[in-house]
């Protein structure tokens, strides 16, 4: 069932669309940064998008930048929030559950297929970003034999090998903190027949939570928002690297993670399926 959610997700169009429209912004952007040669101002906009007109191999972690605080949680939110409820709006659940397969190893199949799109969307954000950071904010080819270096957001200088590593670090990251919406997605799929109603309702949770992190009256809530260290990544760019809330990030999400993906077993294992 796995392999078969798996050649689902990749076979239909709306994944693909998906993908496609998470890669046109960063695509435009670099198209205006190269055209325009303006870039903003250091500490301003998102992360790494100052640099990249000196230091194109960053347009990766720009690219994942720019779409990250809102249009790649909402695709993630898409997707897990039609997980179950899709199937159900179709009327295709129950018959998914005639067959001899237990409803959680159903649930994991859903599970698994939302996980593969959120890694695999953000690979390609990150693949074409580097395509287009080559492509129009390159300067050139590089000269053989000298290596690549990079600055660091401490502004200090990072090896070509020390990027790559650090990018690994932050997509792994970033895949992370989009699981935590999937699994949120997932939950509310479970509860609902509605497929945009469980992607809406994932949206609004990120939204009340990005709205808390700006008002002062919630500090305590703040360190358990999951919106909160999302961009965290930007601190395994500094030198030295600054683990604090890379770690609080990590265990954030993962705590996410297991606590909504529990509750949708929970609920969906004793659900009474009508549709």
């Amino acid at each position: 069932m796995i392999r078969g959610e798996l050649v689902k997700l990749l076979r239909r169009p709306r994944t693909w669309v998906a993908i496609a429209m998470l890669n046109a912004l960063p695509t435009l952007v670099a198209v205006l940064l190269a055209v325009t040669d303006l870039g903003p101002s250091p500490g301003t906009g998102p992360p790494f998008l100052s640099a990249v007109l000196t230091d194109e191999t960053l347009f990766p972690l720009a690219a994942l930048g720019i779409v990250l605080p809102l249009f790649l949680p909402i695709a993630v939110a898409v997707i897990g929030g039609e997980a179950i409820a899709g199937e159900a709006q179709t009327g295709t659940l129950r018959y998914l559950l005639i067959r001899p397969v237990s409803r959680t190893h159903l649930l994991v199949a859903k599970l698994v297929s939302v996980v593969a799109f959120v890694l695999l969307t953000v690979v390609i954000v990150a693949v074409v970003g580097y395509v287009v950071g080559q492509l129009f904010l390159g300067e050139g080819t590089p000269t053989p034999g000298v290596a690549s270096a990079s600055a660091s957001m401490s502004g200090t200088t990072l090896s070509s090998t020390e990027v790559l590593q650090r990018t690994g670090l932050a997509l792994a990251y970033l895949t992370l903190s989009m699981l935590g919406v999937a699994a949120l997605a997932l939950l509310l799929s479970t509860t609902t027949d509605s497929a945009i109603g469980a992607a809406l309702g994932t949206v609004g949770f990120l939204i009340a939570s990005t709205v808390l992190l700006g008002l002062d009256a919630a500090d305590a809530l703040q360190p358990w928002l999951p919106t909160r260290y999302w961009l965290a990544f930007v601190d395994l760019f500094r030198d030295p690297i600054l683990w604090d809330d890379v770690t609080r990030g990590v265990l954030l999400q993962l705590a996410y993670l297991l606590v909504f993906t529990v509750a949708a077993w929970a609920n969906f294992s004793t659900k009474d399926v009508t549709s």
